[in-house]
């Protein structure tokens, strides 16, 4: 098999650093979107902006009909400064893509290319789908579709840089590859009072403590240990100063879990748990808890494709059937509708170490070459 010619490779990274410098947050990708349709325009694809917002949509046809396979790749940044010291860092003040978004873009956009240079080679036809908002509830993806993107589509895959793997490697699996991630924010109400008199007063930040103490035994106590499930509080605010007793708290936290059943059960349990948390304090609540993108939850004949095609591409020492992990993507919205794999690609090495949503993420731009490859072959060998 061939890969992907120099020229295109050299564009694909030209791409990806002019994005990193030019971040748009969730809702707000319109620069992007346009730069996307005009590279689209420039290599024949019909194609369609304002798609669920900022979406991109592109088609193309090859020498014959087939099937309609569709890729995707989301457009993104995040409100992170961006701490690198490099000539391509976010020029663009609190936002960076810190998850590799830029990097998808490029990659689709190389993909791209070598489809228009070669559809005379291959049959069938392929959509692309440019989304916007996959970093924020309720997300682009069902946007999306409820605009027509998924209509015609018999198959979907969308690539994903993981900078915790090695660079140039594949790793997907069959069934529940991400999780639902859910969020929820819970106000405690107590009684303000001094902070020498507690008697007097109900304090929200001992309650609120106590919450989030009890809050843990929900996964340790009370769900199936072999069902992953994690619950985090990720916001605690209360009080004014050092002497006086807050009269109410507030915490967001996020639920993340792999089936439906244990989705409804972590949520149920979480309410319970706070209701007793505050009755036993004598305190009031307000929680407001919200569903976001259920689990990723990946084909098997896809999955298997996506497998099969990496190993002949890579070699089997660089493809990995992986075990599931707690993030959470919106790609598994498509997957409810058609039938589909999400994969990663190895973005990492030893200097490039930085966790996703880091202010030092960065990619090892030869994961880019990977993953035109694929989105090509994935395309091309349906």
């Amino acid at each position: 098999m061939n890969g992907t010619r120099k020229e295109t490779m050299d564009r694909v990274i030209a791409w990806r650093r002019h994005l990193h410098r030019y971040p748009e947050v969730s809702y707000e990708e319109k620069e992007t979107s346009a730069f996307v349709a005009r590279e689209l325009l420039r290599m024949g694809w019909r194609v369609r902006t304002g798609v669920g917002g900022h979406g991109v949509v592109a088609d193309l046809d090859g020498a014959s009909p087939g099937k309609r396979i569709a890729l995707r790749a989301d457009m993104d940044a995040l409100p992170i400064q961006d701490q690198k010291q490099t000539e391509y860092a976010s020029t663009v003040p609190g936002v960076m893509h810190a998850c590799g978004h830029d990097g998808h873009t490029a990659a689709l956009l190389g993909a791209a290319e070598r489809l228009a240079e070669t559809k005379a080679q291959w049959h069938g036809s392929v959509r692309l789908l440019f989304q916007p908002a996959e970093e924020f509830p309720p997300g682009g993806a069902q946007a999306m579709i409820k605009e027509g993107a998924l209509d015609g589509v018999d198959e979907i895959y969308g690539i994903h840089l993981w900078s915790q793997f090695p660079a140039c490697t594949v790793q997907t699996a069959p069934g529940p590859i991400m999780a639902a991630s859910d969020e929820f924010q819970a106000r405690i109400v107590g009684k303000g009072g001094h902070g020498g008199l507690p008697h007097q007063a109900i304090d929200a930040v001992a309650i609120g403590s106590h919450f989030v103490v009890n809050a843990q035994s929900i996964v340790s106590r009370n769900s199936d240990p072999i069902l992953p499930n994690v619950i985090s509080i990720g916001s605690f605010h209360a009080g004014t100063t050092f002497n006086v007793i807050a009269a109410d708290c507030r915490l967001q936290g996020t639920v993340r879990s792999m089936t439906p059943e244990t989705r409804a059960h972590l949520k149920e349990r979480l309410e319970q748990v706070l209701d007793a948390t505050c009755r036993m304090f004598g305190a009031e609540y307000e929680l407001d808890y919200k569903f976001g993108y259920p689990p990723v939850v990946n084909h098997a004949g896809p999955a298997e494709r996506v497998l099969s095609l990496a190993r002949d591409r890579l070699g089997d020492e660089a493809v990995r059937v992986c075990q599931p992990m707690m993030a959470g993507e919106d790609f598994s919205f498509y997957l409810e509708r058609v039938p589909g794999c999400f994969l990663f690609v190895g973005a990492g090495n030893e200097s490039i170490r930085a966790p996703h949503h880091h202010p030092l993420f960065d990619i090892d731009e030869r994961a880019l070459q990977t993953s035109v490859d694929l989105l090509y072959d994935l395309a091309t060998r349906r």
